[in-house]
């Protein structure tokens, strides 16, 4: 028996990276898997395969969760589908890099919406029937940078922080529900993302973090089992670095 046996849940941009990693780690622990993804059909098909392998319950959606509409429909799709939402881990997003003095407002805003308010608009699809079985799991994926912030990265900062403010607020609200709202920061993950990026590079961040090494989509994955499954039943509102050290205050 997995720690989330028969759980069900919602993972947004799950086709590689970190999403992928959690998928992974949710089917190998039992869990029936609702995932979204913006583009790549194939790896979505692909996904779905691989997770159906561990003997559970697998769909993608193409889903905007930027668009509250989009959002709603798809909570509504997964619990047809499904039957119950345990948890909701809010993985999707993006970064559009530069100076506050060279970033666009379109650059600003794009990143606010696709990090920060996708997080309100899926919370939102999934607090009624959550509340409905009094027990369900938000786990809300931030950021190192939104902890202490990152020169070049105002407008990433600003959302990843402002998801730590989000996952409090929601703890504070539905407590007495028994929905629990945490938030995983993740350092230095290495991922397709990282790979593209000149080796010495990479090497000098490893060697900044008292660990020594780059985190691994199953670092944070792990940690997101944790927090998703009854193990974690005491805990809410919380913020869990996992960054190899990076940030010990």
């Amino acid at each position: 028996m997995g720690l989330l046996q028969d759980k069900t849940a919602i993972i947004t941009g799950a086709t590689r990276g970190i999403g992928k990693g959690i998928a992974l780690e949710f089917a190998k622990q039992g869990a029936n898997i609702a995932f979204t993804y913006s583009s790549s059909v194939e790896a979505a098909n692909a996904l779905e395969a691989e997770l159906a392998a561990f003997g559970v319950k697998a769909k993608g959606y193409q889903s905007n969760a930027a668009e509250f509409d989009a959002a709603q429909a798809l909570a509504a799709d997964v619990l047809k589908e499904f039957g119950t939402i345990d948890v909701l881990i809010n993985n999707a997003g993006i970064t559009k890099d530069n100076l506050l003095m060279r970033i666009s407002e379109e650059d600003f805003d794009k990143v606010i919406e696709v990090n920060l308010k996708s997080v309100f608009n899926l919370t939102k699809a999934v607090i009624r029937p959550m509340m409905k079985q009094r027990a369900g799991s938000i786990i809300n994926m931030s950021s190192v940078v939104g902890v202490q912030g990152n020169a070049g990265q105002t407008n990433y900062a600003a959302s990843k922080a402002g998801m730590l403010g989000f996952t409090k607020s929601v703890a504070l609200e539905l407590g007495s529900r028994n929905i629990r709202c945490n938030a995983i920061a993740p350092g230095f993950i290495e991922t397709e993302m990282t790979a593209k990026l000149d080796e010495s590079v990479v090497d000098g961040w490893r060697q900044a973090i008292p660990l020594k090494r780059g985190g691994q989509p199953e670092d944070i994955a792990n940690a997101c089992v944790f927090l998703a499954s009854d193990m974690s039943a005491y805990i809410t509102g919380q913020t869990l670095n996992v960054d190899g050290g990076m940030i010990t205050a």
